[in-house]
């Protein structure tokens, strides 16, 4: 089960905005994907959390666009989760251009564990919490992206 989580794709056309790159909502839409496809590897899909009737909700959103994406650009996305308190968990994602080896963006989103049926934050049970690794050093996140292809 991978601490850290990348996702590899190729920038599509329909990414591109009118000023010729990719559009900010993408990297959004990107970094949800991303982070349904870790819990998802780490043993808790979607489904799963139906199941108990409790699932992540986004509470804030932060990107910081270092360098402009290019339609058929490769990309590299990594997603961790960086901690835990009893309701929320922020998780830390890394976009990495792997022709030249730029940081596209970085971002962070905290996510808030709900009760499904009233939205309400709940305890995050210790079967969730445990899926999942923390991961803190920032270094091991630059060494992944600058190891990746």
């Amino acid at each position: 089960m991978p601490r850290i989580f990348t996702q590899r794709f190729r920038v599509p056309e329909e990414a591109i905005d009118a000023l010729g790159h990719v559009n900010n909502l993408r990297y959004l839409g990107w970094m949800q994907d991303v982070a349904i496809q870790h819990s998802a590897a780490q043993g808790w899909p979607l489904e799963r959390y139906v199941e108990i009737g409790q699932g992540w909700v986004v509470r804030s959103h932060f990107i910081k666009y270092v360098r402009p994406a290019f339609a058929g650009e490769q990309i590299s996305l990594f997603t961790w989760v960086a901690g835990f308190s009893p309701r929320s968990s922020p998780r830390k994602y890394l976009f990495w251009r792997a022709a030249d080896r730029q940081v596209l963006a970085e971002a962070e989103t905290m996510w808030v564990f709900v009760d499904l049926k009233t939205g309400h934050p709940c305890h995050l049970p210790e079967t969730v919490r445990a899926a999942f690794e923390i991961v803190d050093d920032p270094d091991e996140i630059t060494r992944l992206a600058r190891a990746a292809p």
